[in-house]
């Protein structure tokens, strides 16, 4: 790396994130299925590859650690599960593991373990295994959770490195609003509407959608750097470009008006409950059919395709006929996101 410490853009899911991974983790600890860059690994349990299970964890530090739409309890198993819905796996087994601040409030404590057990009825889950560390006051910010997750994969073959020319792009509804949400809660802006974060698990909507036998080519979560991180990704993994026309991508007012009024690009805030799909050209109307089933789905709708004009990149094309490039997010965007 060039630098020579990790700083907050380190961790903002874009290419300082990349660059930290690549150059420090893969360098040392790389493989063949690690280098799939996936959500979740498939990975084999029998030698005979009888006993495929989708495997996948993931951290939360998110701050404030109550927001509107949830909280690190709900967000903690969102993200995992979501990780492992978006391998077209259906979540069983988590593990918990919690470092709590000296001093915490129990209260407070029981109302994200009871989040945490709403969440895992929804996706069908129980948590198996778990560790609790409690350290001293300021060693830690109020609390910190870890989750891994094990799934039946239910399909095979998703993946980010399967896209080609014709395929369609689809989202699953409006983008943006959980970064919006959390830095309206940490800057204690008012505004007229209260803005939600979009925290839900996804497994539903996936299992929807292959019970109508419909295989996604891909399927991904836009968390940290959001749509922007996904679709370079995606443009980078398949060797493909990828064309979005800007003005069909969900935004509700109010998040435009924060984003505006900031300066951010709703493209790179981070979504803890909205989901990109790349399906083939014949599956896409039914797709998005299927997703507007589910209430918060109601902006869900194609918006790009693939084709093969650049390779490696994500075109974005404008109302007025202009086309830009749209970059993977650098910078310092929200830390404390997730």
């Amino acid at each position: 790396m060039k630098q020579k410490t990790v700083s907050l853009a380190s961790g903002n899911g874009g290419a300082e994130n990349r660059d930290l991974i690549e150059k420090v983790f893969f360098k040392h600890l790389g493989n063949e299925i690690l280098a799939r860059g996936e959500d979740a690994s498939i990975v084999e349990l029998k030698a005979d590859g009888g006993c495929n299970v989708a495997f996948t964890t993931d951290s939360f530090t998110i701050s404030p650690i109550f927001f509107s739409g949830g909280d690190i309890g709900k967000i903690s198993v969102c993200g995992t599960c979501n990780d492992l819905a978006m391998m077209g796996a259906n979540p069983k087994y988590l593990t918990l593991g919690v470092i709590i601040e000296e001093g915490f409030n129990v209260r407070d404590l029981e109302k994200i373990v009871r989040s945490i057990k709403k969440e895992l009825e929804i996706n069908g889950a129980i948590v198996v295994a778990g560790d609790t560390k409690v350290v001293p006051k300021g060693s830690v910010d109020k609390i910190f959770i870890n989750t891994s997750g094990i799934g039946e994969p239910l399909v095979d073959g998703i993946s980010a490195s399967n896209l080609s020319e014709g395929d369609l792009i689809v989202v699953s509804r409006d983008i943006a609003r959980h970064g919006a949400s959390i830095f309206a809660s940490r800057e204690g802006i008012e505004l007229e509407n209260t803005i939600d974060s979009d925290c839900a698990s996804l497994f539903p909507m996936v299992e929807a959608i292959l019970n109508a036998g419909i295989k996604p080519v891909a399927m991904r979560d836009a968390t940290r750097g959001g749509v922007s991180a996904v679709l370079n990704e995606w443009a980078v993994a398949s060797d493909v470009c990828i064309e979005i026309e800007e003005a069909k991508v969900p935004v509700s007012q109010e998040v435009r008006g924060i984003c505006e009024m900031l300066g951010f690009e709703p493209m790179s805030l981070a979504n803890e409950g909205t989901f990109l799909l790349a399906v083939k050209k014949e599956d896409a109307t039914k797709v998005v059919e299927i997703l507007k089933n589910f209430e918060q789905n109601k902006d869900a709708t194609i918006i790009g395709k693939v084709t093969s004009e650049y390779k490696k990149r994500v075109v974005l094309l404008s109302d007025w006929g202009t086309k830009r490039f749209l970059e993977l997010p650098t910078g310092e965007l929200l830390p404390r996101i997730c």
